[in-house]
């Protein structure tokens, strides 16, 4: 065989450095789609073990209700135990630890707050709380797990850059979601919108494909289905658009304040409380169980878990709910969250919108009521997120109702801008400095 020449062994070097025919650079996209469809793998998973454990602890308090004022204080005890124990840096959404570690230079401290034990404790224990009663969510840990399943990867495939992987990181939070909701558009805003914002052209198409990969994963795992089910509401131009301005200001008004609470309660307990908070946190989360307990005794069980199902028969039209079922979810939501257990607030947030929509409906005679209640949930939903693209493209797409994307955008936009004279920073945004300056 007669040796290649120089020349020749420099086009050939040349040709395995175009993209389309590198190795390394196979090498890495076969990783990050590897990565992707473990994403979807594990966020479907994830949600089938969640609905597992809140029918468990629904199934235990229907024998005997007065069940949960053990379940609640004890399963929240524990759970705040371990997460301080062994899963530090798994607490609250995981939202925020994504934005924190998409923001932070040392690459060593983005490790710590995205690794595979924080994400398995992240599952476990937000199994747990949903097992024990308490008002979490599951998107947003599905949040933290599918970023820190990316970082691992990134990692191991030994990217040189930090900036990669951040790419690989926003593209697995952005993945989760999309996995987690079966929204692959509100995967892809989110990630834009609330974890990076920003937008480069590498990290959106790179975001696309994971979220794409992820979002098939999901439908092949499970079937292509409506989260909150299909909703065929309209909204002529007219009276009934008086609802727009109503669940704008009312969800920009009752979410910002919510995020304004959670934000900066615990700077305004008496002294006692905040010692006792510190001190002994475990027992403080009991304290909160109790909260929760009585919460959901007083509401007639309506105010456990995610909110799945109630959020659900509202926009369905479905009758059953009492009108005070906003104020005892939200309340039970702020308990959960002041507890200091792993759980999101997406799920929570979307049934305290849909709470919202329904009481409002009564106010405006000429919408109709299904359709209030759509613009109720992004109103609310906005307020707290403050992502106010994210919030009505998320709602859209879990109700499948196209027809009303005008109306939701214009209620989200108005939310938006209320919220921010209650809370003038966004919630995920400073509960993210916050892991930056620890």
């Amino acid at each position: 065989m007669i040796p290649a020449l120089p020349t020749e062994r420099l086009q050939l070097r040349r040709l395995r450095r175009l993209p389309l025919l590198s190795p390394r650079q196979w090498r890495r996209r076969l990783i990050f789609w590897l990565g992707a469809v473990l994403v979807g793998l594990v966020a479907v998973a994830f949600a089938w073990l969640a609905d597992g454990a809140q029918h468990l602890f629904l199934r235990a308090v229907s024998y005997e209700p007065l069940l949960v004022f053990i379940l609640a204080p004890a399963g929240l005890a524990l759970s705040l135990a371990l997460t301080r124990w062994f899963f530090p840096g798994a607490q609250g959404s995981g939202i925020p630890q994504v934005i924190a570690a998409l923001h932070e230079p040392d690459p060593q401290r983005v490790g710590a707050l995205l690794t595979l034990r924080i994400a398995a404790g992240k599952v476990l224990l937000t199994l747990l709380g949903l097992a024990s009663g308490a008002s979490i969510g599951r998107e947003g840990p599905t949040v933290q797990v599918g970023a820190s399943i990316m970082h691992a990867l990134g990692r191991w495939q030994g990217l040189p850059r930090p900036e990669t992987i951040r790419i690989m990181v926003l593209a697995g939070g952005a993945a989760g979601v999309a996995a987690a909701f079966n929204t692959p558009l509100a995967g892809l805003v989110f990630g834009i919108e609330e974890l990076s914002h920003s937008l480069r052209v590498r990290t959106g198409s790179l975001t696309l494909t994971a979220v794409v990969i992820a979002g098939i994963t999901a439908i092949l795992a499970v079937g292509d289905y409506v989260y909150f089910g299909v909703s065929h509401a309209t909204l002529d131009v007219g009276p009934g658009w008086l609802a727009v301005g109503l669940c704008g200001v009312a969800g920009g008004l009752l979410g910002g304040g919510f995020s304004s609470t959670l934000l900066h309660l615990p700077r305004a307990f008496p002294k006692v409380v905040s010692r006792f908070a510190a001190r002994r946190p475990a027992a403080f989360a009991a304290c909160c169980g109790l909260v929760i307990a009585t919460i959901g005794w007083a509401s007639g069980g309506t105010s456990y878990g995610t909110g799945y199902e109630q959020a659900r028969m509202l926009v369905e039209g479905k009758a059953g709910l009492p009108d005070s079922f906003m104020v005892w979810k939200l309340l039970a939501t702020v308990a959960s969250y002041l507890s200091g257990i792993p759980g999101g607030i997406f799920a929570p947030s979307l049934s305290i919108g849909a709470g919202l929509g329904q009481w409002l409906s009564a106010l405006v005679p000429h919408a109709p009521a299904a359709a209030v209640v759509l613009l109720g949930m992004v109103g609310y939903f906005a307020g707290v997120v403050q992502a106010p693209i994210t919030a009505a493209v998320i709602v859209m797409e879990m109700t499948g109702n196209h027809a009303l994307m005008v109306p939701l955008m214009a209620t989200s936009l108005l939310a938006f801008l209320v919220s921010r004279l209650v809370c003038r920073r966004p919630l995920y945004s400073s509960l993210a400095k916050r892991f930056l300056g620890h």
